[in-house]
């Protein structure tokens, strides 16, 4: 092995050494501050001051205990969520990200915090065993760095789109629903219970969404409130104007059958036509293709036995 490849793996390793002394630190501050907080909370409990918030303060975290926390069997750090760093990684963008996906709970956006930190520091690492010979060693461990701090971020993004398409396939299908079961008598509250309950396997993002907006709903929210959440989150103006409607009707009352029934012709209007548009964009497509690939076939079999005869033909007048 050569000196420059042993001085290159050396670097490597520090960093990474250094990447664990530095993320032992922080374990170490997190764990004085939370003993320090314990041994003041000790104290007011002895003195008689401390009785009503000691059932609700929470339990020091240890070492030990953090891949259980992020499993749900203990309680995270989610604290570290509003430091500096935990924004810097954590930002509002990736938070929207996270809730469009489904995750949005605080749980969720600490493991979102560690596999990002966890892919930008394993990358690297595999980027200097593969290049390590490399003229571009650098280039290499920047570009593996980089890719490891966004792959998190790509996936979410992956997953949201999925999301937001599901949401537009799932919801001709809700409007049905929520007409079949206002024609059969029940309320508005029940019809929203039993979408949400019963068609998760048909419905499997609308029918969370639904679960999400009846818990917050009997938490003391508004029906505007809960629905408000969908629409913000996955920006389909067709669960927008659902949503409003709903709101229109919890507050007011009235016959739904007539509007939803309109409101889902409408809908298979606006699908009709867009399948129309997009088969009138795959035929200017398939345009291009017929020429790169038919054109020439054509060009043989139609013109190639002229082509053959002058062939043959400049070839005997040159005998």
């Amino acid at each position: 092995m050569d000196t420059s490849r042993l001085l290159l793996l050396i670097s490597v390793a520090l960093l990474a050494l250094a990447a664990l002394i530095a993320a032992g630190i922080i374990a170490y501050a997190h764990q004085r501050r939370e003993r320090s907080s314990q041994v003041l909370q000790s104290a007011l409990d002895r003195a008689g001051a401390g009785q009503a918030g000691a059932a609700n303060r929470p339990a020091p975290i240890k070492p030990v205990d953090l891949l259980r926390s992020f499993s749900g069997e203990e309680e995270a750090p989610v604290h570290w969520l509003n430091t500096s760093f935990g924004k810097a990684l954590v930002a509002d963008e990736d938070r929207a990200l996270l809730g469009k996906c489904g995750w949005g709970t605080p749980r969720a956006q600490l493991q979102y915090l560690v596999a990002r930190c966890v892919c930008a520091l394993v990358l690297p690492v595999l980027a200097a065993m593969v290049f390590s010979g490399s003229k571009q060693f650098l280039l290499w461990l920047f570009a593996a760095f980089t890719i490891g701090f966004l792959l998190p971020k790509w996936v979410l993004r992956s997953v949201a789109s999925r999301r937001r398409a599901s949401v537009a396939k799932e919801l001709p299908l809700l409007i049905d629903l929520l007409g079949l079961l206002q024609g059969t008598g029940m309320s508005l509250d029940q019809t929203l219970q039993v979408i949400g309950q019963d068609f998760g396997n048909v419905m499997p993002v609308l029918s969370r969404e639904i679960q999400l907006a009846n818990l917050q709903y009997s938490r003391g929210g508004t029906r505007e409130r809960s629905f408000g959440r969908m629409s913000e989150i996955y920006q389909n103006e067709n669960l927008v104007a659902l949503t409003s409607l709903m709101t229109q009707i919890d507050k007011y009352g009235g016959a739904v059958q007539e509007p939803l029934r309109v409101f889902g012709e409408r809908l298979r209007e606006q699908r009709k036509a867009k399948m129309k548009e997009l088969i009138g964009k795959i035929s200017v497509k398939m345009t291009g293709v017929m020429v790169v690939t038919l054109l020439p076939a054509l060009i043989i079999i139609t013109a190639g036995p002229g082509f053959l005869a002058v062939i043959r033909a400049l070839g005997a007048m040159t005998k």
